[in-house]
């Protein structure tokens, strides 16, 4: 598998221009060599520019062993408590909520749940489904 194409791309590049144009100064008369690197250089810089570097996929272990920072979350409008749900898409589904006024992380597992209330503070979050909150 070939890594960093889109560095290697932009180093190659740059190094072809910088090649040709010391050929080309050092005697006008080898610019039928020093164009032809120089306008190859030119398309791979065009080539590097306008490739899109793919994200890095992350391991299974990785996937697994991920969890959110953990830490309090500013006041929400007018005094509410903010909180955040992270929700696993592959299996195995867990969700991880945590709590803005106590910093406390709970992992569930299975998907986002109709209610709950901190165990770190007792703070209800939430009390109603999630697709009632769209109305």
């Amino acid at each position: 598998m070939v890594r960093n194409v889109r560095n290697n791309l932009f180093i190659a590049s740059w190094l072809c221009i910088i090649l040709s144009s010391g050929i080309i100064f050092a005697d006008p008369a080898y610019i039928a060599i020093g164009a032809p690197i120089g306008l190859a250089g030119a398309v791979m810089f065009l080539l590097a520019f306008v490739r899109i570097e793919e994200p890095k996929p992350m391991s299974e272990k990785d996937i697994r062993d991920w969890t959110p920072e953990v830490g309090g979350l500013p006041e929400g409008a007018e005094g509410s408590v903010m909180y955040r749900i992270d929700t696993t898409l592959d299996d195995p589904v867990r969700t991880s909520v945590l709590c803005g006024k106590c910093g406390e992380l709970t992992w569930l597992d299975g998907p986002r749940p109709r209610t709950f209330i901190c165990l770190g503070c007792d703070t209800m979050l939430w009390d109603k489904p999630e697709d009632d909150e769209e109305e």
